[in-house]
């Protein structure tokens, strides 16, 4: 039998993000639509046990299952762009985390699929050269292996190519670029996109195209091999549902880039 010639994509969602009592997203009926789930190490949110559930959710419903470190930040969200004055200090910070989610997965027979950085401190490191060499290098340490998902077109894309290793570039449905390939800031009107129609059409087009069109109209090239849609807000789970339509329509197959259970 043929193996198929469909163009295949990963959809990607930042999940696990819940804490004790406050409820965050809907993890598992995104988890019915996503192919990756990139999951809270405790830092910016969640914590050891919904860690551990994520985990689990992801096995049960054969998705792949990543890492997503941050800034030390549960007040923030991680969302603060805070100073980095001690680089060691940040790269010890980034290897306890994934330390932590790959004991989590191997206690729950999950492999880890990849890893990705959090909120401000991934928007710094694609801005920041030095930055992005400690977060890659951390990473290289602790878990060699394992895929980087950076987001494509920026500094942090680079040194993860550049250090060695698998890395996987993603894109973003839910976001407006600007025209360095970095996310335009949460702080501005029009930087978060809530109409899933347009996300849709969107994230088709830069894959027809191979680029991204930035919001004052000109262009980057990219390779897309990954969507993200963020799964904190209340339309998360109707855009991650129309992207997924919209790209199968089109004769796209949503498909993790990694296996997500071990051998």
């Amino acid at each position: 039998m043929n193996q198929s010639t469909k163009p295949t994509i990963d959809l990607n969602s930042d999940l696990g993000e819940s804490y004790g009592d406050w409820s965050m997203g809907n993890d598992s009926a995104m988890l019915d639509i996503v192919s990756s789930a990139n999951i809270a190490c405790g830092f910016h949110a969640g914590g050891p046990e919904e860690m551990a559930e994520t985990i689990q959710l992801c096995l049960q419903k054969s998705v792949a299952a990543g890492a997503h470190p941050g800034f030390d930040d549960l007040r923030g969200f991680g969302r603060r762009r805070l100073p980095v004055t001690d680089h060691n200090a940040l790269g010890s910070q980034l290897i306890y985390q994934v330390g932590a989610f790959l004991g989590m997965a191997r206690a729950g027979k999950a492999k880890v699929s990849h890893i990705k950085i959090h909120g401000a401190l991934s928007n710094m490191a694609c801005e920041d050269r030095q930055l992005s060499d400690t977060c890659v290098a951390a990473f290289r340490k602790v878990a060699p292996d394992t895929p980087i998902l950076a987001q494509a077109g920026t500094i942090l894309e680079a040194a993860a190519e550049q250090n060695g290793g698998s890395v996987i570039r993603e894109v973003f449905a839910d976001r407006e670029y600007n025209a360095d390939g970095t996310l335009v800031s949460r702080q501005l009107p029009g930087a978060v996109i809530h109409d899933a129609g347009y996300a849709a059409d969107r994230v088709l087009k830069m894959i027809e195209t191979q680029s991204i069109t930035t919001m004052d109209g000109s262009s980057f090239a990219v390779k897309p091999e990954s969507i993200c849609v963020h799964g904190d807000n209340p339309a998360a789970v109707l855009m991650a549902e129309k992207i997924r339509l919209a790209l199968e329509s089109a004769g796209v197959e949503i498909r993790a880039p990694g296996a997500c259970l071990l051998n």
